[in-house]
């Protein structure tokens, strides 16, 4: 046993095992995959320096729940089969989760390991196992029989398919309400190919479809049905729409011909696939575009533009690099592409020429104050130091909020000052008896893997609803 121990300790000593990625200027031309997986031997490899806590806590930092230490041993024995099935006891969506979490600031943060050197790419390891799933062909899963209760899940992004998920392995009959043509909600429509394949998603979405969960698409709770009606159709809803309603910073110039919301432009580009040939979409390609933001959706939004052909692409941010809520591998990403960061800078309006075409972005300079009690450092102009950026395209992507539509019609549901749901974080409960909701519809434009967490806490609720607890 100690002779174990002893090879487990010498082999977490070893960096991170590194991932094969397309270099940096023959991807920033096409939208193929930037990161290429792990091998059978990478895999092998970097989960060889998982030490097995005994109490792991890699596991308190997941909103899932995964059994982390469970499925990295299984990996270690060669069984990938039964690593994946292990993975998805718990999450629906492994192939996704294991390319767009954040496991540095989640899982892969709570990692022994990580407090003298690197954690164990967990995420890396969980894509591995789906991806390996997927190329087999995938095992079907088991239908559980069904109950009478009913459930109407309103939205097909990460929050409405986990729900959706958990409650079908529970037994209920559930349908799930999109309004697009597709499923899959921000997975289909807000995160590039380049980072998510379409195909991936697509697969996980059959993976739930197989577990028993009917989808209806192009179908708009708030002009069809209204929430009330569907409320009287069904014995429980879960609202997950999530925040598709893009915030814009009320600057002269944003209603010029060429000015995008981040929500439009990458819908264009991934859902309306502009980023294939084959396909005629209106986009305009500009040559100078500029993307204000500093989130992973404002980084999806420069990437998409400059392999959209643009000859210069600025992201315009008011904060430091420091205060980016991007992931750092997507910043870092970005800049090997080339994309240029104009930081410290804010936007004070967007110049056009007699035609109302877009021509340049006037900004001025910011600085930052001393942090305030929430920790958090705001920024404030510097005067005289206005300057402009050309441009003939512009991508607002400084948030989103949910869309009003889903509550025309209905009643009795609350909502805050900002327009999202009042629910418990517990538990998703509105103070609408047998709605619940959960994802950025409650918490505003948060992540994936949050918003999957919601889910799983409201189907568990639901399930006690329905028992009367």
């Amino acid at each position: 046993m100690q002779e174990i121990n002893e090879e487990k300790t010498e082999n977490a000593k070893k960096e991170l095992t590194p991932m094969s990625e397309q270099p940096a200027d023959e991807r920033r031309k096409n939208f193929n995959e930037v990161t290429l997986g792990y091998t059978k031997e990478d895999a092998l490899v970097e989960a060889s320096r998982c030490l097995a806590c005994k109490e792991p806590n890699c596991v308190e930092g997941c909103p899932v729940n995964v059994d982390i230490p469970g499925f990295i041993k299984l990996i270690c024995k060669e069984d990938f089969a039964g690593a994946i099935e292990k993975i998805k006891d718990t999450n629906a969506l492994p192939a996704i989760c294991g390319r767009i979490c954040p496991q540095e600031t989640q899982c892969e943060a709570f990692c022994v390991l990580g407090k003298k050197g690197q954690p164990v790419a967990i995420g890396r390891l969980e894509r591995f196992c789906a991806d390996f799933d997927n190329k087999k062909g995938g095992k079907r899963p088991e239908v559980t029989k069904s109950t009478e209760k009913r459930v109407a899940v309103v939205g097909s992004g990460p929050a409405g398919l986990t729900t959706a998920a958990d409650l079908a392995k529970m037994g209920y009959r559930v349908t799930i309400f999109e309004s697009l043509h597709k499923a899959g909600g921000v997975l289909s429509y807000g995160i590039p190919e380049f980072r998510l394949p379409k195909k991936i998603v697509q697969q996980e979405i059959e993976y739930i479809r197989q577990l028993g969960v009917e989808f209806k698409t192009n179908y708009i709770i708030g002009r069809i049905k209204t929430l009330d009606e569907l409320y009287d159709e069904f014995d429980a809803v879960f609202l997950g729409t999530g925040a598709g309603l893009p915030n814009f910073m009320g600057i002269p110039g944003e209603n010029f011909s060429g000015v995008y919301s981040a929500n439009e432009f990458l819908t264009r580009v991934n859902l309306m696939k502009a980023y294939d040939p084959a396909y005629d979409t209106m986009i305009r390609r500009g040559k100078h575009v500029v993307v204000v933001g500093g989130g992973n959706v404002a980084m999806d939004a420069a990437r998409s533009a400059l392999r959209l052909g643009a000859d210069e692409v600025s992201i315009v941010y008011r904060r430091g690099e420091d205060e980016m809520p991007a992931r750092r591998e997507e910043i870092a990403h970005a800049k090997e592409e080339g994309i240029i960061f104009r930081l410290l800078t804010n936007p004070v309006r967007i110049l056009g020429d007699e035609k109302f075409n877009v021509k340049a972005v006037e900004c001025i300079k910011m600085e930052l104050r001393e942090p305030d009690i929430s920790g958090r450092r705001s920024s404030v102009p510097v005067e005289g130091s206005e300057f402009t950026i050309p441009a003939d395209v512009v991508v607002i992507a400084i948030g989103t909020s949910p869309n009003p539509i889903i509550f025309k019609g209905s009643e009795g549901l609350e909502q805050n000052q900002k327009g999202t749901v009042v629910a418990d974080e517990e538990t998703g409960a509105t103070s609408k008896f047998g709605v619940f909701a959960g994802g950025d519809v409650v918490t505003g434009a948060a992540t994936v893997i949050s918003a999957m967490g919601a889910g799983k806490k409201a189907a568990k609720a639901i399930c006690e609803y329905f028992k009367g607890k």
